[in-house]
């Protein structure tokens, strides 16, 4: 199954907007170097509030600013070049080219396993929930929840899924992360990178960032 490239820019497009939110209140002009946040909400959003910065001077440069913004410019042309298909199934794809791509490279160093690693963190438990299927019980389980009427909460409760899932999911989360630690990792290195510029980004919004492929 794969995402389409439409559902991803939908996704691009809600996310940009959050952070436009970041950037009124913190405000771009030069200031000090803001101090790195200690919660993880809080790292996401400087790095996002960055990232914005550096799209928006990447669109404007190329001509390319809205109210909306050209698609292309912010992300890229078909066809994908970077794609990764999950334990689930799924197939992910992304652009070399863009905006957003350029963004990435700047704070991330290394765009192609920055997405590799995202995708797979961001995945890990869709893939330990497929992988409850391997258990009897929990198959049991679901055949028993397929022969109840939609609607019919009691057949549903009597079914056993909800516990057994509870029960069941936090061992199968340990192996998908056992199996992915390479790519954890790298998420967490290649995240710290990316705070570190995302921080020197907003106190100095002026920081040169490196010329992308941009159409």
């Amino acid at each position: 199954m794969e995402r389409s490239a439409a559902h991803m820019r939908a996704t691009g497009r809600t996310a940009a907007g959050l952070v436009l939110a970041v950037l009124c209140a913190a405000g771009c002009s030069a200031s000090p170097r803001p101090a790195l946040p200690a919660s993880e909400q809080g790292r996401s959003d400087l790095i996002k509030a960055a990232q914005q910065v550096l799209v928006d001077r990447c669109l404007t440069a190329h001509g390319a600013a809205g109210p909306p913004p050209r698609e292309e410019a912010l992300f890229g042309t078909d066809p994908a070049e970077l794609s990764i298909t999950l334990a689930t199934g799924h197939t992910v794809r992304t652009h070399t080219d863009g905006c957003l791509a350029e963004a990435h490279r700047f704070l991330y160093g290394d765009q192609a396993r920055w997405f590799r690693a995202e995708v797979t963190v961001n995945n890990l438990r869709p893939e330990a929930q497929a992988r409850l299927g391997e258990d009897p019980a929990y198959r049991e389980a679901l055949a028993r929840r397929a022969a109840c009427e939609d609607g019919d909460t009691d057949c549903i409760r009597r079914t056993g899924l909800e516990e057994l899932r509870t029960r069941l999911e936090p061992a199968r989360l340990a192996q998908v992360r056992a199996a992915h630690r390479e790519e954890l990792t790298t998420y967490g290195r290649l995240r710290d990178r990316a705070l570190h510029r995302a921080a020197d980004v907003l106190s100095d919004p002026s920081t040169p960032h490196r010329k992308g492929n941009v159409s």
